[in-house]
């Protein structure tokens, strides 16, 4: 089963700016958000339940106050978008009131209303995935972006068999109609996951992160070395839709999530590797070229009782407040949040870093025999007497940087592989204090959404999103 939570908080909204054009605001604390969930029954079938809602006090948040239930199975909703966001800003007609979800199991797209009852979204549209095979002969769908024409795009991983093509879905924002491909013919990129645009560059960089079929069943350790995890950033000319460089970052390098700085002018980036734990600064060369350089490595962790005899950081996600100033990033495996000052890219400071869970707590079957950061391994993570399994996984900000909210469920097979009892007991949702001035993270233990609490069982949550707009959803021009 597999559902969209909404989530509350009491005080009053400053951040909307979610109507006309679709403006992303700038102020105080976050009214609601929206987090897709999946759930496993313990025999491993999925679970459908009906809409429902709470109100649980959590300090000054509500909890989960509704719940919209999906008609289907097996989708693995993973990431969402906008049919409207700030690149449509000073546009009237446009109104942010569709969260678009594409499906990464079914390839299915839902499009979900959240104008006409904001704090009870409702299901408008299912795109089946029939209509994308045919129209766009791609599948395994995981970014959605809105752009300022009118459309949305949404990226692929691959084709419906599960091989890699690395193109992309466009729809109409207003009749949610498959329109076909951006991407021009014969011009999808190897591979695909995420992707940025930049129009004032003219180009859009997008994202590797492995083969559907293979990445489909867990992490392979057989699978190193073949060509099966991505390894290049593949740049886009924005106007033409060609694909026009590929920038090379290693074997299994596997870049995710990719962030432009948000100043529409900079021709600046920040790019994610999990399995080297590593993190590329791309930029415009004065040529006109583009090219990356590594400018964080986190070492790995020389362990016993895991799938290697080495543990990288997995660092999933990374995000970057509105100002530019720093970048967020979530280690999966290390269980670790860290904050960088990148003022300047080429150079970022760690400033912050809290622990929120990982592979590699005192007590589990992980032993770690050698570490280069820490002294020795952290104790298991608590808050509010619950035990929470799992790592730090997506990432989102307030518009004030001063809130960081971290979910620790990657994608099913993945959890089932290396958290099976946060698969069993739900994920959490938490919440960040983040030191915008000196720098500084510090858990705040007056918050936590339980997901592992739901009615009709546990689920884990995993991106999230503001109805006014957001660090991961707003582009401009």
């Amino acid at each position: 089963m597999q559902a969209l939570e909404g989530l509350q908080h009491r005080e009053e909204d400053m951040a909307r700016g979610g109507s006309g054009g679709g403006g992303s605001g700038q102020g105080g604390a976050e009214e609601q958000g929206q987090a897709p969930c999946n759930r496993l029954a313990p025999e491993e079938t999925w679970l459908r339940d009906g809409s429902s809602q709470s109100n649980v006090e959590q300090g000054g948040w509500e909890g989960v106050i509704h719940r919209l239930t999906m008609p289907y199975i097996n989708d693995e909703l993973h990431h969402s978008g906008w049919n409207a966001c700030s690149s449509c800003f000073g546009d009237s007609t446009k109104k942010r009131n569709r969260l678009v979800l594409p499906c990464f199991g079914s390839s299915r797209i839902y499009v979900v209303d959240t104008g006409t009852d904001q704090r009870a979204p409702r299901l408008c549209k299912v795109i089946e995935p029939r209509e994308v095979f045919q129209k766009c002969n791609l599948a395994f769908l995981h970014t959605s972006h809105c752009l300022g024409c009118g459309e949305v795009i949404i990226s692929a991983m691959g084709d419906p068999l599960g091989n890699a093509k690395g193109g992309f879905v466009v729809l109409d924002a207003e009749t949610f109609e498959v329109k076909g491909n951006w991407e021009r013919p014969s011009q999808a990129a190897p591979q695909g996951y995420d992707f940025w645009y930049q129009p004032r560059h003219n180009v859009m960089i997008s994202s590797e992160f492995g083969v559907p079929k293979f990445v489909v069943s867990g992490f392979n350790t057989a699978d190193l070395g073949k060509g099966r995890y991505g390894r290049r950033l593949n740049v886009w000319d924005w106007t033409t839709h060609c694909l026009i460089q590929s920038i090379d970052l290693g074997e299994d390098a596997m870049p995710l999530e990719i962030r432009f700085l948000h100043n529409p002018d900079a021709a600046h980036g920040m790019v994610g590797c999990p399995i080297q734990g590593a993190v590329f600064h791309f930029y415009k060369t004065q040529d006109g070229s583009w090219t990356a350089e590594k400018v964080i490595q986190i070492p790995n962790k020389k362990v016993s009782g895991w799938l290697l005899p080495e543990m990288p950081a997995f660092n999933a996600d990374i995000i970057i407040s509105l100002d530019d100033r720093f970048m967020y990033m979530s280690n999966f495996f290390h269980g670790d949040i860290r904050q960088y000052d990148i003022t300047n890219p080429f150079c970022p400071r760690l400033v912050g870093q809290v622990w929120v869970g990982g592979s590699i707590p005192k007590g589990g079957v992980v032993t770690v025999l050698e570490d280069q950061e820490l002294d020795g391994q952290p104790d298991p993570f608590v808050i509010q007497g619950r035990r929470v399994y799992g790592g730090p996984e997506m990432l989102q900000l307030s518009l004030d940087g001063k809130r960081l909210y971290v979910t620790n469920s990657l994608y099913t097979p993945w959890d089932k592989q290396f958290y099976p009892e946060m698969v069993r007991e739900g994920s959490v949702m938490l919440q960040i204090d983040a030191d915008t001035e000196h720098g500084g993270l510090c858990l705040n233990e007056d918050f936590l959404v339980d997901f592992g609490t739901e009615p009709f069982g546990p689920a884990r949550a995993h991106e999230m999103h503001y109805p006014g707009g957001d660090c991961t959803s707003d582009i401009w021009f």
